[in-house]
């Protein structure tokens, strides 16, 4: 049974000309990240990283202090050219640019549509809801005794949700999470249609993440628009198709795919992947779940720490848009610049013991949803109420829960993701 802890010789030493972060196989045990994190921030913070064909390489950036940096600076580094590691012109750019490869006044004016809809006030009201929907996912998981909590929980729980957001049929979920893992999976051949920069991917190369799965969610998200258009609907579809952003500008039809595509995958995949990390990171740190046990308390707190812990997207790219300097590097304008989250959640500097998994850790400055960038993840509050109240109703009742089989992991460096996390449970 492969179930490798994450404190597991992350900090073995591994020499730096092994290092490879554009190798997506390296990602799969999860340990060797957490390795390459490692030797990067003690032995090259702003690193060079080459890049197989037909990318270019770009410069890995992996303390906490240069993530904030670069983060916060959208002048300097930009997302208009993209934020994954794909490499794209600019025709690509006009086709597939969502709210995520946008800066400045648009960007604000096109998140400005939803922002209320994440904000306290209306999150707030979702809680006896979330709660309703909680007992009910995990009284189906629990009735059977052993289950994947993958595919009945982290992902059954913040699918239904996004379903809720989007005033869609429940008996939709299932087909969302496929969305989901078939576009964000591009790089798993478990789950993408086809994969990134392979040959057959250059037809896809104007959709996002070259998924075909992409125009299945344009499809079901133009039907939608069609049936809300004109209409005085609360959900984000309505908001979306009926209201205009503060900049004055409507969305286009491409804004709409786009954005749509964007709610589907992120309303979905992060959510999911920091739930199962959590619940995996419990189960190997079982005198953590005992503190949580016997001070509910606690939970709130510790659901930053499980967001640190778990890091659901390893990183997100920049662009130079000038020649400058970063952590002693000479960083050339058009160059790739990445922001390692995952590593910037173990930086020493800035966490005590930072490979400890500790749910009473206080002043947790995790940078797990952006650090002061103006991109900070829309759907944050929503995230954390998910999993605060997901663990509340989750831990008092389970007297034990024990690993059954292997926990696969999702062949990527961008998803820190967990594909099965199979379970068998006891109940108080």
């Amino acid at each position: 049974m492969t179930t490798p802890a994450q404190t597991a010789d992350v900090r073995e030493p591994l020499p730096l000309d092994e290092v490879d972060l554009a190798d997506n196989d390296r990602f799969l045990d999860g340990v060797t990240p957490w390795r390459m994190f490692h030797t990067l921030r003690h032995e090259d913070p702003v690193h060079w990283q080459p890049e197989p064909e037909p990318n270019s390489g770009f410069w890995a950036v992996t303390r906490h202090a240069d993530i904030a940096r670069v983060d916060r600076d959208s002048e300097t580094f930009t997302s208009t050219r993209f934020v994954n590691l794909e490499e794209v012109d600019d025709d690509q750019i006009k086709k597939r640019a969502s709210i995520l490869e946008l800066d400045g006044v648009r960007h604000r004016a096109m998140r400005s549509l939803l922002q209320r809809q994440f904000g306290a006030g209306v999150i707030n009201q979702y809680a006896d809801f979330l709660r309703g929907l909680t007992a009910k996912t995990l009284d189906a998981a629990f009735a059977k005794g052993s289950f994947d909590f993958v595919a009945d929980v982290s992902a059954d729980f913040p699918i239904n949700v996004l379903a809720r957001l989007l005033d869609v049929p429940e008996d939709d979920t299932q087909q969302l999470i496929d969305w989901g893992n078939r576009i964000i999976g591009n790089t798993d051949p478990d789950y993408a249609d086809v994969l990134l920069h392979s040959e057959e991917s250059e037809k896809y190369r104007d959709l996002p993440f070259r998924s075909p799965a992409s125009l299945e969610v344009f499809e079901y998200g133009r039907e939608l628009a069609r049936q809300r258009r004109g209409g005085d609907g609360a959900d984000l579809v309505s908001k979306l198709i009926n209201e205009t952003p503060r900049d004055g500008v409507p969305l286009s039809a491409q804004d709409f795919d786009n954005y749509f595509l964007l709610l589907v995958v992120a309303g979905n995949e992060t959510t999911r992947h920091a739930i199962s990390h959590s619940m995996l990171a419990l189960i190997q740190h079982p005198e953590q779940l005992d503190r949580l046990r016997q001070d509910p308390s606690l939970i709130p707190n510790a659901v930053e720490e499980f967001l640190r812990w778990a890091s659901p997207v390893y990183h997100f790219r920049r662009t130079a848009t000038r020649d400058v300097e970063l952590g002693g590097k000479r960083i050339k304008e058009g160059d790739k610049v990445v922001m390692w989250y995952a590593s910037g959640n173990r930086d020493e500097e800035v966490f005590g013991n930072p490979y400890d998994f500790d749910v009473t850790r206080r002043n947790n400055d995790h940078v797990t949803f952006g650090k002061g960038s103006p991109h900070l993840c829309l759907g944050n509050l929503l995230a954390r109420t998910e999993m605060r109240i997901m663990f509340e109703e989750l831990i008092p009742r389970i007297a034990d829960i024990r690993l059954t089989g292997d926990v696969p992991r999702v062949r990527s460096n961008f998803v820190n993701g967990i594909k099965k996390l199979p379970v068998e449970v006891t109940l108080v």
